[in-house]
């Protein structure tokens, strides 16, 4: 990601906050969806077995099918009168008052070529949102950093221009401070499961959860030598 160099004597134009770009974008409304997203990741984490051979690219997988299907379930159940979705593909598109969305996750500071890349039906959406001179080569991205075991660290709502990702706005989520001043940089996320979260964290065995292999499989060792001498 980059900020375009202005003309020689020119200053780089200002970053803006999201709701002064489109007034659809308010605190509240980006807030909602960052947490949808952030369940969605919560519960594929939840429901990951490392016993049948679950690895961070499949947990990373489900995270992006769960975070989507956590999206088009608020949509279908009507939750926010303002959201939608444009795009059910992987393409995934969401709509926030009819300002098209897309999520990643990756570096905010460095949104891959992927991420730059615009659908044809985002681009003739956010047209008819700002105007068709506005929105040329904008671009309106959430990025979801995570830590190594797949958390999320912070979220950012960023809205880029152009191939090269100019940036016009780099706006962090305050998810975990509540309205505010966006101070969720540091710290992670912990965020209530959903049902279908808790259900799999129930159902499923002690040794597919993070960190829980090693010790059980060392019990098991402790008791086959116990059974062996027994016999």
């Amino acid at each position: 990601m980059t900020d375009e160099n202005p003309p020689s004597g020119e200053a780089p134009a200002p970053r803006r906050l999201p709701w002064e770009l489109h007034p659809s974008l308010t605190e509240e409304r980006l807030t909602a969806a960052a947490r949808l997203l952030a369940r969605g990741r919560a519960d594929a984490i939840a429901s990951a077995d490392y016993w049948a051979g679950d690895d961070a690219w499949s947990i990373g997988c489900r995270a992006y099918a769960f975070s989507k299907h956590q999206l088009a379930r608020a949509a279908e159940s009507g939750r926010y009168a303002w959201f939608g979705v444009l795009d059910e593909t992987h393409h995934f598109v969401f709509l926030i008052d009819g300002v098209p969305v897309r999520f990643y996750r990756g570096d905010a500071e460095d949104p891959s070529k992927r991420t730059l890349r615009q659908q044809e039906s985002e681009a003739e959406q956010l047209a008819l949102a700002l105007g068709s001179d506005h929105a040329e080569g904008m671009m309106f991205r959430f990025a979801v950093e995570t830590a190594p075991d797949g958390a999320v660290k912070r979220f950012v709502f960023l809205v880029l221009r152009g191939e090269a990702g100019r940036v016009e706005c780099f706006w962090p989520v305050p998810l975990a401070d509540g309205p505010g001043e966006g101070r969720n940089s540091g710290s992670f996320l912990q965020l209530p499961l959903s049902a279908g979260g808790k259900q799999a964290v129930a159902s499923a065995p002690r040794f597919a959860r993070p960190g829980a292999f090693l010790p059980l499989r060392a019990a098991l060792l402790r008791s086959q030598g116990r059974d062996e001498e027994q016999g």
